[in-house]
């Protein structure tokens, strides 16, 4: 099948492998993405995917713990100039309180919520005609319970976490600056799973595979024996676990320790017992990509040559 400038471009953009790499993977792969970033995989030439492409919707997400929950959402807009008026970033937080308030079941449901002497629907289509440009709320989380919140970057990233503790050890000094740790650590090292249970076995089977499979393109391993490769195999994904699963991964604050050791070091101060129980990460337009028609062409040209 043919293959267009555009597949080949976001494929590059996902894996920063080669746009000539790329145009073989998809062709042989029949144009299937997930099936050509294997490809790429187990030739070496790419890493593990990231759960979304690239960011380059407008807006802002926003997240803030109160007392019994936390919130987190995301509003897209046609601009970036809209993420900083002070209407669309007061619409925003004010709608955070809506959610933690109303509880609503889904966006759904939030546009129905009350809000001012409406509706959210009412104030967001009032908002619209104010700036001008098509505003949607896109999704949101809330969680009950000891909660952290994070934003990072003016609105790129919000993160809310929860908790399974006291209500001793949440009202201690200490207990807020921890669960901003926290939140920061899944902004920054955006994990794919909680911990390693979280990891569904398909994903660990297609692990397994692509690692041997490029065992099998390594001279230094491919004659080795099925056995050898399957324990070798096993232990390389440990350093999968590493690098997706949160309470794996080594802490941002402190190198020496994964964030599993810092939640036991903080509850052992604080005199209790701490756990992680989930937690979500909105980035701004994830999975909303504007594509840039430039760079489009420029990949054609550089296909063509």
């Amino acid at each position: 099948m043919a293959i267009s400038a555009k597949d080949v471009m976001e494929l590059r953009k996902q894996t920063d492998c080669g746009m000539m790499e790329c145009k073989k993977a998809l062709t042989q792969a029949d144009g299937d993405f997930a099936k050509a970033i294997e490809i790429l995989r187990e030739q070496g030439l790419a890493t593990a995917t990231k759960k979304a492409g690239r960011i380059a919707a407008e807006g802002m997400v926003y997240a803030v713990s109160y007392p019994n929950c936390a919130v987190v959402v995301e509003v897209n807009a046609e601009t970036d100039f809209v993420a900083k008026n002070d209407k669309f970033v007061e619409f925003t937080k004010n709608l955070a309180d809506v959610i933690a308030e109303s509880n609503p079941a889904d966006v759904d449901a939030l546009m129905g919520c009350k809000m001012g002497e409406g509706t959210v629907d009412d104030a967001l289509k009032a908002l619209i005609l104010v700036i001008k440009e098509n505003i949607k709320v896109r999704r949101f989380a809330r969680y009950e319970g000891h909660c952290a919140a994070y934003v990072h970057g003016g609105g790129t990233h919000g993160v809310i976490v929860k908790f399974d503790t006291s209500d001793e050890v949440a009202a201690k000094e200490g207990f807020a600056a921890f669960g901003k740790d926290i939140a920061m650590q899944v902004a920054a090292a955006n994990p794919s799973y909680l911990n390693e249970a979280a990891v569904p076995a398909s994903v660990i089977d297609k692990e397994k595979e692509i690692i041997l499979a490029q065992m099998a393109n390594d001279p230094k391993t491919a004659n080795k024996p099925d056995a050898i490769k399957e324990k070798m195999a096993i232990g390389k994904l440990g350093k999968f676990y590493k690098e997706n699963c949160l309470v794996d991964q080594a802490f941002i604050k402190d190198g020496n320790m994964d964030v599993n050791k810092y939640v036991a070091a903080t509850a052992k101060e604080l005199g209790g017992d701490i756990k992680i129980v989930e937690y979500t990460h909105f980035i701004k337009g994830e999975g909303l990509e504007k594509r840039n028609e430039d760079f489009a062409a420029e990949v054609a040209a550089a296909i063509k040559g």
